[in-house]
């Protein structure tokens, strides 16, 4: 057998958890940590560190599934006449933009940060801080009026801007979606925007940095190691469909108040359990 039922329950949940913070702004390589603490998978360190990265992959699958229409710049009025969305284009450009920052960071710094920052400490300390950054925006932005109301509305100047704010994640437990939703509303984006053009900004980045740590780890894995990635990412791209349908219907009528809370009183958990 090449996974046994123990590792099996494991992949599953480390998937359930993946596809659940991987898009509401709580930081799914926060979760994945912790939850290591608790539950570790029989496997190598390097590969539990690409791992945790990879199995995004199956969360950027449910966004292609969700989005595709807004993704898509080739559709077809029937099975003859295709048409070219020049504003997807100009919206897939702008993101590109919105990674420039990201990556140079991600090359330059991305073994520093697994060395030193991959820490209950850190991952606590960057869900407490940014969890009151969420609530203080949110009550700021009461007094605000949206600039941005819709995608094609961002400009690349935006577009760069909400990358600067993306760089911030590559501290764990800061949460990329986070960040990025984060520097939108303090420009000005709605929250349907912000969350859209993160779910457009996540595949080039996730697909990036998969293949960052896949190159890092090598291409010569076994049986098992390859059960536990298919696995892991089938999981994750189930529960992240229903993640994300729930995400979008609800900001539409909800800020994001709740998950600074929900950040701030998980890190409070952590710090004192670790502290004991």
């Amino acid at each position: 057998m090449l996974l046994d039922f123990v590792e099996m329950l494991k992949v599953i949940f480390l998937g359930i958890v993946e596809g659940i913070t991987e898009w509401l702004p709580i930081s799914s390589t926060g979760h994945m940590l912790l939850v290591d603490e608790f539950i570790r998978l029989d496997m190598t360190d390097s590969f539990k560190e690409m791992f945790f990265v990879v199995i995004q992959l199956g969360a950027i699958l449910a966004v292609v599934l969700l989005f595709w229409k807004k993704m898509f710049p080739f559709q077809f009025k029937d099975k003859t006449q295709p048409v070219i969305r020049k504003d997807i284009f100009s919206l897939w450009f702008k993101v590109v933009a919105a990674c420039i920052p990201g990556a140079v960071v991600t090359l330059l710094f991305d073994d520093y940060v697994d060395a030193h920052f991959h820490t209950p400490l850190v991952i606590a300390a960057a869900l407490i801080f940014y969890g009151f950054a969420f609530i203080l925006i949110e009550n700021w932005n009461k007094k605000r009026k949206v600039r941005v109301e819709s995608l094609n509305d961002i400009t690349y100047q935006t577009a760069f801007f909400i990358g600067l704010f993306q760089v911030l994640a590559i501290i764990p437990g800061t949460s990329r979606s986070g960040a990025t939703i984060i520097g939108a509303l303090l420009i000005g984006v709605s929250r349907v925007a912000a969350a859209e053009f993160t779910f457009f900004l996540a595949v080039p980045v996730m697909f990036g940095w998969s293949l960052i740590k896949l190159i890092k780890f090598g291409f010569a894995f076994s049986a098992q190691e390859l059960c536990v990635l298919g696995l892991g990412c089938v999981v994750a791209f189930a529960v992240s469909v229903v993640v994300i349908r729930f995400l979008m219907g609800y900001i539409k009528k909800h800020d994001f108040k709740v998950f600074g809370w929900y950040r701030i009183i998980l890190g409070a958990i952590v710090l004192g359990y670790f502290a004991l």
